[in-house]
């Protein structure tokens, strides 16, 4: 690890007087613990998806009751009102759960981080997944939708000051297409974990779709 690198990354020497006043002008502060603050963030966010997941799956299963009894009583203008409300549900609950993977990949490929010069290469994918994240997650909470922006700016930050030091490029269609494949990988477990865990409604798929007839 280079001077450079571990003077920006951790705390660095202690400074001369005119070194103090050029910091004060210029020097942003120290990368890691900026990049630890943000993950904390993160895994605070995970933490919170978690508990409304919980909160999705315990009105799920009131509400399946719900239609279960209504169909059971013949009485189909309430089984569909109740249908309709559960399919909001689970589209609710689907956006959850992948924000909540999506951003678990996020902690995990921030962890790997351990030079400068990979800085930009391992967030700026980062980053286009939060702001794409932040837009479903905001139809589930505003607040975290807000977070996410937060966050996102911070790890903008963080690769701008990166890049001040390195002087390195960034090879953007490499990071389009890292981070189109966090946002599929979550995708793809989401859809299969609702698939899972949920009971399909009568005459429709696990997440609200109809069954498609596969008879010949």
């Amino acid at each position: 690890m280079s001077h450079s690198f571990g003077t920006r990354w951790e705390k660095g020497d202690e400074p001369s007087l005119s070194d103090k006043i050029k910091e004060t002008v210029r020097q942003p502060s120290p990368l890691k613990p900026r990049l630890d603050s943000a993950t904390k963030r993160i895994e605070n966010q995970v933490h919170r998806l978690d508990q409304a997941s919980d909160r999705f799956n315990d009105r799920d299963k009131t509400i399946f009751s719900q239609i279960v009894d209504a169909y059971s009583r013949h009485d189909s203008a309430h089984a569909n009102i109740y249908a309709t409300e559960l399919a909001q549900i689970r589209k609710m609950e689907k956006i959850t759960l992948n924000s909540k993977l999506a951003l678990e990949q996020i902690v995990l490929r921030i962890s790997t981080v351990t030079e400068l010069g990979d800085m930009a290469a391992t967030l700026l994918p980062v980053i286009s997944v939060l702001r794409d994240l932040r837009i479903g997650i905001s139809m589930v909470s505003p607040q975290m939708g807000k977070e996410l922006g937060e966050i996102g700016n911070i790890l903008s930050g963080i690769v701008v000051d990166a890049g001040a030091v390195t002087g390195l490029g960034v090879n953007f269609e490499s990071t389009n297409e890292d981070s189109q494949k966090i946002l599929e990988e979550a995708a793809t477990i989401a859809e299969q974990r609702m698939k899972d865990t949920f009971p399909p409604l009568p005459g429709k798929t696990p997440i609200g779709e109809p069954i498609k007839d596969k008879t010949l």
